[in-house]
């Protein structure tokens, strides 16, 4: 039976005008003449029977139904291409491992160490995207995930990595001349908020024996790259695990006037499906990063 698809090429040429809102600029990108989209266009509402822009002096506007089928293809137009990608890379000979990350966790402590893993298994391409919240493996391709948070996904087995230390941390022209503050003196200082950890102030005071009345108050930054930067450009205090600023403090950008920290309820885990658990190249991964995990600890005589 013959399946009631439209074309390839023009579900491409209507990603491409959605996304740009131009069929100008989808015609530069994909090197055709704007003839061209506009025929794939054409081709394809009329495949569908329902309209997908709306034309205006300015340019073209996706209708509502053109918005809605243009979240649908994107999403099937990224699976599509990842598929195409690791058909061609496992001609090759080799092994995909697809992981969802946590982005700071990832770009500052698991990057650096990965050149590690990938020359003790040349023949597996670790690829990560970026995820901050739990999700379904049924409805995505990722291999594993590694997750700051609780464990117990359902259908799922956990790896332990690591608890988070975090310190307090600011710009050294924040407190010159002085190098070093007391609880009471940091608090009243504006206090840099981490949107994924609104507690954060709260439980580290707590863990000093002290109440602070405006620790949820204050700038709000997702990510501790962020975090971070703020910190730098003295706009407040943050609390930054070390890990996540060694170049920061080694070069002096970032100092810890309080070296006090505290141990975070939640960690990181490797998490995968249960079925998946003896797939080698997931196996041979989750080996290596639960023992540089368990050396990092280690290391930093840390839980």
């Amino acid at each position: 039976m013959r399946r009631k698809i439209p074309s390839t090429g023009a579900l491409v040429a209507f990603e491409a005008a959605s996304r740009h809102g131009s069929f100008t600029q989808a015609a530069k990108e994909l090197i055709l003449t704007h003839s061209a989209i506009c025929r794939q266009i054409a081709g394809l509402e009329e495949f569908l029977g329902v309209r997908l822009f709306t034309r205006t002096k300015r340019g073209v506007v996706l209708t509502e139904a053109g918005r809605g089928f243009s979240r649908q293809i994107s999403a099937r137009l990224d699976g599509l291409e990842r598929d195409t990608l690791s058909v061609m890379e496992r001609r090759g000979g080799g092994a995909g491992l697809e992981l969802a990350v946590v982005p700071s966790f990832a770009t500052k402590w698991l990057l650096p160490r990965l050149g590690g893993f990938l020359r003790e298994h040349p023949g597996v391409t670790v690829h990560m995207d970026t995820r901050t919240r739990p999700f379904l493996f049924d409805e995505t391709d990722f291999d594993a995930a590694i997750y700051f948070g609780d464990a117990g996904w359902p259908g799922t087995a956990a790896s332990y990595l690591m608890r988070e230390h975090p310190v307090a941390v600011c710009s050294p022209g924040l407190i010159a001349p002085a190098k070093t503050l007391e609880p009471e003196q940091l608090a009243e200082l504006p206090l840099l908020q981490q949107s994924t950890r609104p507690y954060a102030w709260r439980h580290w005071f707590s863990s000093l024996g002290l109440s602070c009345a405006n620790d949820m108050v204050g700038a709000r930054f997702e990510l501790f790259s962020m975090l971070a930067q703020a910190a730098i450009e003295g706009l407040g205090v943050a609390l930054i695990p070390p890990q996540m600023i060694e170049d920061e403090l080694a070069s002096g950008r970032l100092i810890a006037p309080l070296p006090h920290r505290y141990v975070s309820e939640k960690a990181y885990y490797l998490i995968y499906p249960e079925h998946k658990t003896e797939a080698a190249p997931l196996a041979a991964f989750r080996n290596w990063l639960v023992g540089e995990a368990a050396r990092y600890r280690a290391e930093n005589e840390l839980e």
